[in-house]
């Protein structure tokens, strides 16, 4: 785990970076230990181990859905997993105008230095022209790397990774000015289009701001819904006045920018996955503009390292080729997609792995689910209860009364295992001739019925209300906390399931067939704490501390007018509408400033 590579250290907290957006993961924190690891090495406070609630893989979660679909313009290179793991077919809908982008051969270097000096001379080629430059790096490092690297040559640029993600709109919007160089990390879609020029949809929202309007009314300006709202109406009247003013004030720079080529697409390095290329590529020759796309690599790179990398290398340093002098060549090209493919076929069978194993826990979590869902909905669950207490004498009686005949069965020990809430010393008493001709079916009948009386005193006791509340309670409380251990203990063998395919096992059939057996195991435990709670809980009532004070005659109050009731106090005030108060300001600047 690399610092500004897969974590960044902020406000004394060590936060996760997403691999593939390059946003920060707020919240998350790494399992078994390693997020302590990595607070301790970055010499932060280390806190405890997170405890897992509840877990599902994204496949799982996404097959909850009766219907699902989709639209990205980089779902072909992920057909096959598409198909696999949803069934559901990828159709490429054509283009709603030509693609005229001009993506170039990958210029590959022999050494990462020289790779960044051609980058930063490519830039200043596009700079000088007025062809602004949407530079792709896979790491934040890399991007501060080159960020310092164009300070040096004096370039202004603006630099988007998950430091300073804030401003990512604002950044992402003004790429496509005029000379504008963005240097962003995983580039994806990022859910603003690069316009040629520049966003006039953003300066209008920018120059609200600067008028002192709230954001709540701006992003209303931007809005379709119905409304008779007279600031709304002004609002967007004043937004879509705005929005022409720049329009037309781009128009002739955005003219400027498509005579220079377009957005320039500069990659500084192939990512694992070619969906994550093809997104950072697809943010140039959008709706019929013209682009340019070039990936820069050198065989210091993770992905020529470790695939063929050697064998270039030494027919690079055969040739004695320069640093500085790039090979383009179709034939490379070809490797390093072969790679990427590799990789995406490895990285897909992991996550199948993965689904395989979830797929035994699905059904697992489909049962425990269902029974928290009848205690959240506040269901009656006393037949549960009642089923629960039969299965449980039923399963001690087996485990204590084995065997045909009865002087081999242990009615001690099964006296014993149900001593304090069921049975008492007196209990399963037998002399040696009643022993003899003694029957299984008459100690669980016994006991069946035992138990039954014992639940019903109870509920008389405690009235029926408190009692179906108890049993929710209860049975919610051991679901939970078994369920959270029985998550740990799946995961712990998960962890050396694999061992056993050295003994031609199937170690998805194996964690199957334990992971059953395990959660028979927590059923079983459920039950019997579930049952011995219930039988002896008790219920305290306490008479309220201040109950004996709010006995005492309190002194008369002088008497007073009542207020009066306005109309307005009886229903929800909007935020823009005038403050009930009289005031003649809005409800937001006056008595809801505070809200």
């Amino acid at each position: 785990m690399h610092l500004d590579v897969d974590y960044v250290v902020k406000d004394g907290e060590i936060i996760i970076v997403d691999e593939f957006t390059g946003r920060l993961m707020f919240g998350r924190r790494f399992n078994e230990g390693l997020h302590q690891a990595i607070e301790a090495k970055e010499g932060v406070k280390v806190k405890n181990e997170s405890k897992t609630l509840a877990t599902i893989t994204f496949q799982n979660f996404f097959r909850l859905y009766e219907k699902l679909s989709g639209m990205t313009g980089t779902a072909m290179t992920e057909e096959d997993e598409f198909r696999g793991i949803y069934k559901l077919d990828v159709i490429e809908v054509p283009t709603n105008k030509p693609v005229i982008r001009e993506d170039h051969q990958d210029q590959v270097y022999k050494t990462e230095n020289g790779k960044f000096k051609a980058v930063i001379e490519q830039i200043k080629a596009c700079h000088e022209k007025g062809q602004p430059v949407l530079v792709g790096t896979i790491s934040i490092e890399k991007s501060e790397l080159l960020s310092k690297m164009l300070k040096r040559t004096g370039i202004k640029h603006e630099v988007l990774n998950a430091k300073n993600h804030e401003r990512e709109a604002e950044i992402v919007a003004q790429a496509g000015k005029k000379g504008a160089v963005t240097i962003a990390t995983n580039m994806a879609g990022r859910g603003t289009d690069i316009m040629l020029g520049g966003n006039p949809e953003y300066l209008a929202k920018a120059k609200m701001r600067k008028m002192e309007i709230d954001d709540e009314l701006i992003n209303e300006a931007t809005g379709f819904s119905e409304t008779d709202d007279e600031n709304i109406i002004e609002a967007r009247r004043l937004f879509k006045e705005l929005n022409d003013k720049f329009k037309e004030e781009i128009a002739p720079e955005a003219e400027e920018v498509r005579k220079a080529g377009g957005l320039y697409i500069l990659g500084t390095e192939r990512h694992e996955s070619r969906r994550i290329d093809n997104q950072l590529r697809g943010r140039a020759g959008r709706q019929g503009d013209p682009g340019e796309s070039c990936f820069f690599i050198s065989m210091e790179d993770d992905l020529m390292r470790i695939f063929g990398g050697d064998r270039i290398q030494a027919m690079m340093e055969t040739l004695r080729i320069d640093e500085d002098m790039p090979i383009e060549n179709k034939v490379l090209t070809r490797t390093i997609e072969s790679s990427q493919r590799k990789i995406e076929g490895r990285n897909y069978s992991i996550r199948k792995n993965v689904l395989d194993f979830d797929d035994v826990m699905s059904q697992q979590r489909a049962t425990i689910y269902t029974q928290r869902a009848k205690v959240l909905n506040g269901e009656d669950v006393s037949d549960s209860i009642k089923t629960m207490m039969k299965e449980y004498i039923t399963e001690t009686v087996d485990q204590f009364c084995q065997g045909d005949l009865p002087e081999d069965w242990n009615i001690e020990g099964l006296r014993d295992s149900l001593m304090g809430f069921v049975t008492t010393p007196e209990d399963l008493r037998y002399t040696k001739s009643e022993r003899e001709d003694l029957e299984k079916s008459q100690v669980e009948e016994y006991l069946q019925k035992k138990i039954m009386e014992l639940y019903e005193a109870k509920e008389q006791e405690i009235t029926p209300n408190i009692m179906r509340e108890i049993e929710r309670v209860v049975l919610l409380q051991n679901v939970n906390m078994k369920w959270m251990n029985h998550i740990d203990a799946m995961d712990d063998l998960k962890q050396g399931i694999y061992l056993r395919s050295m003994g031609q096992k199937d170690p998805v059939v194996e964690y199957r067939l334990e992971g059953f057996a395990m959660f028979d195991d927590m059923i079983a435990s459920i039950r019997e704490d579930t049952v011995r709670m219930i039988l002896t809980v008790k219920v305290r009532r306490e008479e309220p501390p201040q109950r004996q004070q709010a006995l005492k005659p309190a002194p008369a109050a002088p008497a007073s007018p009542a207020a009066p009731v306005k109309a307005s106090d009886t229903k929800k005030v909007g935020r823009n509408d005038p403050c009930p108060c009289g005031s003649g300001k809005k409800y937001k600047k006056c008595c809801g400033a505070d809200e």
